[in-house]
């Protein structure tokens, strides 16, 4: 194999991984084994994190590359939880449970199909509502935390409405800061690299409560900064007209 297919083949291979560990948590779910379930799609996110960033170190970003990697998403951040936290918590409720498990798979179906849709017309600055890795990382952050505070597990119907809430999220258009283009990390690189660098230490060490709340702390900041410039939000997503020149 050359080494131009190689790298070509390098991204994909990432996705793959990303798509197993959707997989093997599906199985993990349905044996009961919710904790490893969970922890699975977080290595599911790190591979999804990867495959990108080496496409366009390598040059080989592709529309195959696009459309394959949203096809495992879809498995990982949207069928994998959706499962996962219908094990564990919305069995119980039967039909209700099921379709609340169900809105956020097809939220998560939605959320991808228009990015796909609109990547040559949105920015890179900020989401088009919340990515479909981050509403898995909240199902998965609520799950890992009940296994520290297991009171939790007497609240389940909490659920419910926390679920279809993550799943909305996707398909809202509120904008969820990217950070890909921050003025502030290019003008601060080592306080950037320090305060990230931190933020991954903390995260290790105390997943638990770090992951939940760290992203709690994400979506609350986006909400509350879209209600307070809701009229200076309207053109962040530029839509380029397909017949202009």
């Amino acid at each position: 194999m050359t080494k131009s297919k190689l790298a070509f083949f390098l991204p994909n291979i990432f996705t793959a991984l990303n798509m197993a560990c959707g997989f093997a948590s599906v199985l993990l779910s349905v044996q009961g084994k919710i904790y490893e379930g969970a922890m699975i799609l977080i290595l599911g996110a790190v591979f999804d994190s990867v495959d990108g960033r080496v496409a366009r170190i390598t040059g080989t970003s592709s529309s195959f590359g696009e459309q394959f990697d949203s096809l495992s998403d879809l498995i990982s951040f949207g069928m994998a939880p959706a499962i996962l936290v219908y094990q564990k918590y919305l069995y119980s409720y039967g039909r209700l449970g099921a379709v609340v498990s169900f809105i956020f798979l097809l939220c998560a179906a939605l959320r991808l199909a228009r990015f796909n849709a609109n990547i040559e017309k949105v920015g890179s600055s900020f989401f088009q509502g919340l990515p479909s890795p981050g509403a898995a990382l909240g199902i998965i952050g609520a799950i890992i935390f009940s296994t520290k505070f297991t009171f939790i597990d007497n609240f389940s119907f909490v659920f419910l409405p926390y679920t279809a809430f993550y799943g909305i999220l996707m398909i809202t258009t509120i904008p969820f800061y990217s950070f890909k283009d921050s003025e502030f990390a290019r003008k601060y690189r080592k306080i950037s690299l320090s305060v990230v660098f931190l933020i991954i230490a903390a995260t290790v060490s105390f997943y638990r409560i770090m992951l939940p709340f760290g992203l709690a702390v994400y979506i609350l900041g986006s909400i509350i900064y879209y209600i307070k410039h809701r009229r200076d939000s309207v053109d962040i997503f530029h839509w380029i007209d397909e017949n202009e020149s």
